[in-house]
């Protein structure tokens, strides 16, 4: 791979929404918004994000799952890892749910009734929030209920107190939404940008991530969902194959993703880099084409895949030539 952006939050950006201007759409609501949302009990982008011991725990800020300029129906919902996946799930005291079901009819026909009169897509989205809302007050508590995974799952991905916000935890919660029809599921882990202590401190990291990253690629496959599930694995850019004292700086003209599933072709690798790995220098693939790929594999054509904003088609993929890599696809 290649990017354009060496900083974080502009790389972080650019791989998400593939531009680095403020209010673009992220690529899991471009997804939502093409394909629309399965689960009516549950969003259908969802984000879940962890921290390692590591150091390296470059900020992420919400506008990476940003609907940007779709409407907001399409924006990523960010799910806590530690504790209450979602604050105020439960009823206050005193409330039952017949009385709470009386109270949004009411929000919603006066909803209704401003639809009318102002003809607003945020008043849409706003009806349909406050359903799902009442909806996920069921839906999140059973989701989040890791006491029926059999021990041997736990032990699988490493797991060593479910939901103690740990990427394996985050992992096992993807793919227990990717069983209920959650059209993305979007995982950060911060603890990459090692400017020095990289002995060390890559150690930790990968610790955290290698062995939930393989169980869950195993348990999506023995449960027969890898099939139609695509898994994108990576970063915003790369680091130096030089040192930068005891560590490595941000690097954009090498760097490797692995994907998984959802049609991609298993076993292989595709491109090189020169013989320093600093430069790629064979079937070069930029974060536009794999935009590209990632919606071919969804049934998306990317040419024709866009929005009217202020008096343009936006796409995901931009306007600048790109591809689909079909030699990675099954």
């Amino acid at each position: 791979m290649q990017t354009e952006q060496i900083n974080h939050d502009p790389a972080h950006a650019f791989m998400n929404s593939g531009s680095i201007i403020k209010g673009r759409p992220s690529m899991g609501s471009w997804l939502l918004y093409g394909l629309g949302s399965e689960p009516a009990n549950l969003p259908g982008f969802i984000v879940l994000t962890s921290t390692s011991k590591a150091g390296g725990a470059q900020p992420i800020s919400a506008r990476q799952w940003s609907a940007g300029f779709l409407p907001s129906k399409y924006q990523g919902i960010m799910f806590q890892s530690k504790g209450e996946a979602v604050h105020y799930v439960g009823s206050p005291p005193g409330v039952c749910q017949s009385t709470q079901r009386q109270i949004i009819d009411e929000i919603q026909r006066l909803n209704g009734m401003l639809a009318e009169e102002k003809h607003d897509p945020e008043i849409s989205t706003r009806i349909a929030q406050y359903e799902l809302a009442f909806r996920m007050q069921t839906s999140v508590p059973e989701l989040t209920d890791f006491s029926r995974e059999p021990r041997n799952i736990l032990e699988l991905y490493g797991i060593q107190e479910p939901g103690d916000g740990s990427f394996a935890s985050n992992c096992l919660m993807a793919r227990r939404l990717a069983e209920r029809g959650v059209r993305f599921i979007q995982l950060y882990h911060r603890a990459w940008d090692h400017h020095d202590g990289i002995e060390r401190n890559m150690k930790i990291a990968a610790r955290d991530v290698d062995k939930a990253s393989a169980a869950l690629l195993t348990d999506l496959q023995q449960r027969g969902l890898l099939e139609d599930t695509l898994v994108i694995w990576g970063g915003e850019f790369g680091r130096t194959p030089m040192g930068q004292g005891s560590g490595r700086d941000h690097h954009i003209l090498s760097f490797s993703i692995f994907l998984a599933g959802g049609g991609i072709q298993p076993g292989i690798t595709y491109g090189n880099t020169d013989e320093l790995g600093d430069r790629a220098v064979e079937d070069v693939v930029r974060v536009h084409d794999l935009h590209a790929t990632m919606l071919y594999l969804c049934g998306i054509d990317y040419q024709r895949f866009s929005f009217k904003y202020q008096g343009l088609d936006m796409r995901l993929t931009g306007v600048e030539p790109c591809r689909v890599v079909h030699e990675i696809l099954a």
